[in-house]
Order: structure tokens, then sequence, then C-alpha cells
């Protein structure tokens, strides 16, 4: 078959849904399709477009034997509602006049949510050439833009939810990264045609086989030092400041405190730890995957925060599946789903309450002085993840799912 996906987000940008769907296309070309991407020009999460890119506004060029097709997007430093409406509609805008211009006829195009309004897109382009609409909510939109602030707009509000609804219907399948997703969806709109298609791990990262002690040589780490992690994106919704205060706790201790990743709160997570007083934080700023793969290998543990909002209990973090695919023991500060999966059934960490510094202080304590707990903690997530969400897996049980839907249309 002949899928193509489209997403405003894609490597060389790093990130999750980057991750994510970039292993999806090379988990469905191995199972002998024909994978064409349908992406932006790479900016995120700098929100600056790259610069092999820059000054270009529609390209075609090649990924793993995949062919990327590249069209112009706008991008600004400011976070306020305009301007992000702006980026989201001029992807919309363009990927559209790339995608008629240069798609072939397809099978499947897949588009990724959010942001919402690609939907549109990816539902008029399934039209044009004849193929099946599959929507992939990684996130419920217009409902966590309005809980986290980012359109208060009531007409805009009222607006995106009656586009919400509209594109569910008519999709030949709605696929949702968590349970919690699905779950939200079917009650709202009684619709069964619903796929749980979850992130996972990919053995590329597994088959690495890193070792712990030359990935510390490799950022001049001492081997007696406790080492705990965050590799991400840093934003607000994280709420990483609870690391930070933390800490504190351990001043007197040869413990270590990385963050591995970029984003906006980066210059104000510095400014905080500088003010600490504390010299046991490390800041690597921007880096490839194969980096941040390094510094999980070169961890004792890894700290999984997000802000105390309802919204989140639906959460998943994507970087959970590679800690624990690592044998890394997870500190994770996220309720509802991820903590039934990961700390209820797998037992493969210690759940504090979001932003709440004392009880992940009292974490972080117990594993250093545990390492016993650490390796058996890291084991079992290990031995979770891989049985249970392998991507190779996910992705031909969802090849699965699509052909007993397109027989039962025969």
């Amino acid at each position: 078959m002949r899928f193509t996906i489209l997403t405003q987000y894609y490597p060389p940008e790093t990130g999750a849904p980057q991750n994510r769907l970039s292993d999806l296309a090379l988990q469905l070309k191995y199972e002998g399709h024909e994978i064409t991407v349908l992406t932006a020009m790479p900016n995120y999460p700098q929100n600056q477009i790259h610069d092999n890119y820059k000054g270009k506004y529609f390209i075609s060029e090649s990924i793993n034997e995949i062919v990327i097709l590249r069209s112009w997007i706008y991008v600004g430093k400011s976070r306020s509602v305009i301007p992000r409406l702006f980026n989201y509609f001029s992807f919309v805008i363009s990927s559209f006049i790339w995608g008629i211009l240069k798609l072939k006829k397809q099978d499947i195009i897949i588009c990724e949510s959010p942001p919402l309004f690609l939907g549109l897109t990816g539902w008029l382009l399934s039209r044009i050439k004849r193929s099946k609409f599959i929507f992939n909510i990684s996130d419920l939109w217009p409902e966590s833009a309005e809980k986290l602030g980012v359109i208060t707009n009531k007409s805009l509000l009222k607006m995106a939810e009656r586009l919400e609804l509209f594109l569910y219907r008519k999709s030949f399948l709605i696929t949702g990264q968590t349970q919690g997703i699905i779950q939200n969806i079917k009650e709202r709109t009684h619709l069964e045609n619903l796929h749980w298609l979850p992130n996972g791990i990919s053995d590329d990262v597994v088959n690495l086989n890193l070792n712990k002690g030359e990935c510390r040589k490799n950022f001049n780490l001492s081997d007696d030092s406790f080492i705990f992690s965050y590799t991400g994106v840093m934003g607000h919704a994280q709420g990483l400041e609870i690391i930070i205060h933390a800490a504190e706790k351990f001043i007197s201790k040869n413990v270590i405190i990385i963050f591995c990743g970029d984003g906006p709160e980066l210059e104000s997570l510095k400014t905080l730890a500088d003010k600490s007083g504390l010299n046991n934080f490390i800041f690597t700023g921007a880096v490839d995957k194969k980096v941040a793969l390094q510094v999980v290998a070169a961890s004792d543990a890894a700290i999984i925060p997000l802000k105390r909002l309802d919204l989140f209990k639906g959460a998943i973090p994507s970087k959970i599946f590679e800690n624990c695919a690592l044998g890394k023991p997870i500190l994770l500060g996220v309720d509802g789903e991820a903590r039934e999966l990961f700390i209820n059934q797998a037992n493969a960490g210690i759940y504090f309450e979001p932003e709440n510094v004392n009880e992940l202080s009292s974490a972080m304590e117990n594993l250093y002085e545990n390492k016993t707990l650490c390796t058996t903690l890291g084991k079992n997530g290990k031995q979770f993840v891989l049985s249970k969400f392998s991507r190779k897996q996910i992705a031909v049980d969802f090849l699965e799912v699509l052909k007993k839907k397109q027989s039962a249309e025969l």
C-alpha cells in the first residue's frame, strides 16, 4: 500500500512526535509499503528554521529511503495566540498545495494531530487523492489548548470543537496514542472506528548496547557519582524547576543531575540552578538522539515530571520508553495512565505527586541509598517495555487492524 504521513513535526527535529512518526514510517516501509512523509521545514524546538533549510519554500528529499516532502512554515519567537495560529495555518495551506502537486494517488493518509487544523488538510488531500483518511491523535485538541491557556477565545474554541468532531466523523480510522485519548473520543462521539496506537521502543535503541562506564567517560563523569537525568523538551508543561528544588537536599552528596535537551524554559532553568548555589547540574543543550541515549545510559535513574493538571492524567511521556528500555529506574511525577502502566503494573520506578518537591527528593534519596532497588526496578521496566511496546509489533498490529477494516468494507 501507499501511505502518506502528514505531520508538522519530523526529523531532523528532535522530540517525541518526531521520533515516534519516523519510526512508524520506517516500520511500515520494512513491512513492504511505500511511504511518503509530508512535513514542514524543521524548526523545533528552537523556533527557527534549521540552517540547511532557510530560505526554502518547497523541497523534496530522502531520509532512510523514504521520500520527504517539505513545505514552508511561518516561525516566530512569540508564543501568543496570533503567532501560534500563523504557525499552524501557514503549514496547513503550504502542505495542502505541496500535497496536491507532488503526491500520487495514495491508499492511506495518516494525519498527526496536534495541530488539529492540519486534519483539514489531511481530509481534503484524502478526498483529492482518493485515499482513506486516518486521524492520529497524540493530544486532545482543543481541550488541551484550552486547559493550558494556549487558546482562550470562546469563538475560536467553539470552531475548533466543531472541526474536531467533523474530522472524527470523516475518518476511516481514528488512532490514539493513549488509552485515555481513545476512551475520551469514544465517550464523546460514540464512534467505534478507534484503535490504540501507542508509543513504544524501536529495535535500534535496544540494539545499541550502550556501556554505562564508556558513556560516562564520554561526558567526563566519574564512576562513583550517582546521576539523575532528564532528557527531552524543556517546556512549561514539564515543570522541571521541581528537580532543581529537590536537588537542594543532596548538596553534600556525590549526586549529579543532567538536563539534556532544549526548549523555551532552558534559560530560566539555568538561572534558577545558578541562584540555588548548587554546582552539580549539567545542561547539555540541544543534542541529537544518539547523544541523548548516551546520557540515559550514563545515568543511574531518570526523573520524569509533568505539571499537576487533570489534562496530564492521560499522558504517557515518550521518554519513559527509552529510559526503561535501557534499564533505568524512573521517578515518575505523572498521575493516571502512565502511573498505572509503569508503576502499578511494571514496577519500573517510584511515583511522586506532581509538583511535590518533598516527595521527589524522598524518592531520589530512596534510589541513591539503595543500588539493589535501582537494579530491580530497571530490570522490571526493561522487561515490561520490550514485551509490550515494541514499535515493530505495534506497526504489525496496526496493519492487521487496517486489513480487517478494509476487508469489512468490501
